[in-house]
């Protein structure tokens, strides 16, 4: 995977965190700061202005938090996904920012190398999660019944951001078969889209244990 034509915009209220990304994000190739914001009306000012593709987002701010804000981006400005970028590992926060549609949710200790696969992994379509956040959301609640135990193996593969060519070199099974399963899945559950497939796995799923 690699990254091309990515116009980042920075969130956060601390503008020693703001210096301290852009200073490692501008020595990516294919990234592009174009644009930082303090405050939830700064951002939505500069999206007016600037051609962002990617938000980068803290989730503790004071008066509009990264949860609201992400509604209101999303909103307005379709086209642009949010990466939540926070020191919270708490379930609530990452279902609140997922449910609000941001397109992953990345913790502030992470090392820069996760920072940058985070970005090449939003910015192409999927969703990602910090391990850290995942492994607390999956111990919560366990797969639905109605799903054979095969559905159920993928189902969580799919919560811990795995994509359909992993699952099936993880599982020695086809492509085409995991794409059946998925869609499958879709079915039983009711869901429509990839985007609300993920969002059910992160909130009702967890890792099988290792035998």
């Amino acid at each position: 995977m690699s990254l091309n034509g990515v116009r980042l915009m920075l969130v956060d209220d601390h503008p020693m965190v703001r210096e301290g990304l852009r200073a490692r994000l501008e020595k990516v190739s294919g990234i592009e700061v174009v644009a930082e914001a303090g405050s939830g009306p700064e951002a939505l000012a500069a999206l007016e202005l600037a051609r962002v593709n990617l938000v980068l987002m803290d989730v503790g701010m004071k008066n509009m938090d990264g949860i609201e804000l992400t509604t209101r981006v999303l909103a307005a400005f379709p086209g642009v996904r949010v990466l939540m970028f926070s020191m919270y590992d708490n379930p609530e926060f990452v279902q609140h920012a997922l449910q609000a549609g941001a397109s992953g949710y990345l913790l502030k200790d992470a090392p820069a190398g996760e920072i940058i696969s985070a970005i090449e992994v939003v910015v192409s379509g999927a969703t990602y999660l910090s391990p850290g956040v995942s492994g607390r959301l999956f111990r919560t609640q366990a797969p639905r019944p109605l799903l054979t135990p095969r559905e159920s193996e993928i189902l969580a593969a799919i919560g811990r951001g795995e994509s359909s060519k992993r699952i099936a070199a993880n599982l020695n099974l086809s492509f085409r078969t995991i794409d059946a399963h998925r869609q499958s899945i879709k079915r039983k559950l009711e869901i429509d889209g990839q985007a609300d497939l993920i969002r059910y796995a992160v909130e009702h799923t967890r890792p099988e244990s290792s035998s």
